[in-house]
């Protein structure tokens, strides 16, 4: 059989992290429902560092939570890499989060009594996984806590828990990672060092970051930005900067 040469040639397209395919999802009751999403589209791809932004009520904290199987769409399809999670059961997609999803909100959310060892390690010891002793040190050490690791939350700066919560986040090696405003309770110092932080975690280790965030700066560390409004992707941005960021929120108004 004849196989066109430029069908040879044509360079593979890059693997996707996270697919979402006319994704809807709506509140309320049938009688007065309430849009926050309108059939996105959306592909990411793996090793990449994603910002969501928008103004407040356009739907990217729902879109966060729909992409990370923490609720489910009204319609639409989410593949998360090779899972379409639209489809699984209520156990299996909580089995497949722990074990495939990594998280990271504004609250630190470590467990008190536990070293920082230990809380990076929680999401392996609940899957009844062993610890790759290589990869616990190299994750460790990206994130700055090497030396740090019998020490317990109490004992670490702000900044230090917002990285071993990285680190836990890190840990099983996930389809990808997201985060809710990780800096929303950071000073400027130290939230930009967690920001260049995600940034090496997408390009020196490979993994895939999807950002939620309302701060111009904060977005400006990741590869791509895409925008929402009124539940719907309106913009993008690649390489952004954060005056053009700013800009291009001013305007989301119009729509």
């Amino acid at each position: 059989m004849h196989t066109d040469t430029r069908d040879r040639l044509a360079p593979a397209p890059a693997a996707l992290a996270l697919r979402l395919e006319g994704v809807t999802k709506t509140y309320g009751t049938s009688s007065r429902p309430v849009p926050a999403l309108r059939g996105v589209d959306l592909a990411i791809p793996t090793g990449s560092f994603t910002a969501v932004m928008g103004p407040s009520g356009s739907g990217k904290s729902t879109l966060l939570h729909c992409a990370a199987g923490l609720d489910r769409p009204t319609a639409g399809r989410i593949v998360l890499g090779a899972t379409e999670i639209t489809t699984l059961a209520r156990t299996a997609l909580t089995r497949f989060r722990r074990d495939h999803l990594g998280f990271v909100f504004q609250s630190y959310n470590l467990l008190p009594h536990l070293t920082v060892a230990q809380n990076i390690t929680l999401p392996l010891l609940l899957a009844g996984r062993r610890v790759d002793v290589a990869w616990f040190d190299a994750v460790t050490r990206a994130v700055g806590l090497a030396d740090l690791t019998a020490r317990r939350p109490q004992e670490l700066s702000g900044g230090q828990q917002q990285r071993a919560a990285i680190a836990r986040a890190l840990i099983n090696r996930p389809d990808a990672v997201f985060c809710d405003e990780p800096t929303g309770a950071l000073d400027s110092r130290t939230g930009r060092q967690v920001l260049e932080l995600l940034r090496r975690t997408a390009g020196e280790l490979g993994q895939t970051v999807v950002m939620v965030t309302h701060d111009p700066v904060a977005a400006s560390y990741a590869d791509r930005v895409l925008f929402l409004a009124d539940g719907q992707l309106v913009g993008s941005l690649d390489a952004p900067d954060a005056q053009g960021i700013a800009d291009r929120m001013t305007h989301l108004g119009e729509w």
